[in-house]
């Protein structure tokens, strides 16, 4: 059932192990090229010699002295750390929806996610996604479809909300520290589309970082909601969830490809913190 091996009772790397750190690692490799936009950069970003230009043909700029390579590295790490999280949250969606669909078996890749058109105020279609999708008519791993249905009556009875027939809808976020309440209020919005389809809406936050008054109102309207703690309750740490419901060790490939991991990060925080 689970992708990892077992050698003497040491977890050791899987088939899969290289593919995930691809899948994770790729999109925050991207802002090693960041630059920043400063009103004139476009879609490519302002370099320091075009800096140099248009903060030195300003008056005021260059004669308080913010025409400066400091002031570039600020702009460029100031803009870059978001894109890295940014980065980091897009690495974490696809490396969550990987391991459900290869651990579900799906016959269709376009399974492990879900979908919903909805209509703006000025009358227009759009499409909203969420991250990832067990459906459960469609798991063909026997394991994992029990799992997930025994995990869901468990969940749905702690909500005191009935079983969705269909399965759960996953969001998923690298952390959730801002208390943005446009951001909470789309949340809901997906949740209750997800319940009127027959899906259990959950909040999957790779992060342990999360504020309780989130939690508490995602909770309050029927909505479920993993973090990131390195603990057996798989009501509660999605690293759990994974561990027993989808019967993968997402926490041990972390752990096995810590040290890589962070000499990447490392590497494209270093390049977005010099003046280049």
């Amino acid at each position: 059932m689970s992708n990892y091996l077992i050698s003497q009772g040491k977890e050791m790397p899987s088939q899969s192990d290289n593919k995930y750190f691809d899948i994770f690692v790729s999109p925050i490799l991207s802002c090693e090229h960041y630059k920043p936009k400063l009103g004139a950069g476009g879609k490519v970003g302002v370099d320091l010699q075009k800096f140099h230009e248009i903060y030195g043909d300003d008056p005021f700029y260059s004669w308080i002295g913010v025409n400066s390579d400091l002031m570039y590295a600020a702009h460029k790490a100031a803009g870059g750390m978001t894109s890295v999280y940014r980065q980091i949250g897009i690495g974490c969606e696809r490396l969550f929806r990987e391991i459900i669909f290869d651990q579900t078996g799906y016959n269709d890749r376009a399974l492990a996610t879900w979908s919903y058109t909805a209509q703006t105020r000025s009358g227009k279609d759009k499409t909203l996604s969420l991250d990832g999708r067990l459906k459960l008519d469609e798991v063909v791993n026997n394991e994992v479809k029990a799992a997930t249905e025994s995990w869901l009556r468990n969940y749905c009875d702690g909500l005191q909300v009935q079983y969705p027939p269909n399965g759960i809808v996953f969001e998923v976020r690298q952390g959730y520290k801002s208390k943005d309440s446009k951001r909470q209020n789309g949340d809901i919005d997906n949740a209750t589309v997800a319940w009127s389809k027959g899906y259990l809406p959950v909040f999957s936050v790779f992060s342990s970082q999360i504020d309780n008054d989130i939690v508490v109102r995602y909770r309050n309207n029927s909505c479920g909601i993993l973090v990131g703690l390195n603990n057996d309750n798989p009501n509660i740490s999605l690293f759990a969830f994974c561990r027993q419901v989808l019967g993968y060790d997402m926490a041990a490939f972390f752990e096995r490809n810590s040290e890589e991991l962070r000499m990447q990060i490392e590497m494209v925080l270093e390049k977005l913190l010099r003046a280049e």
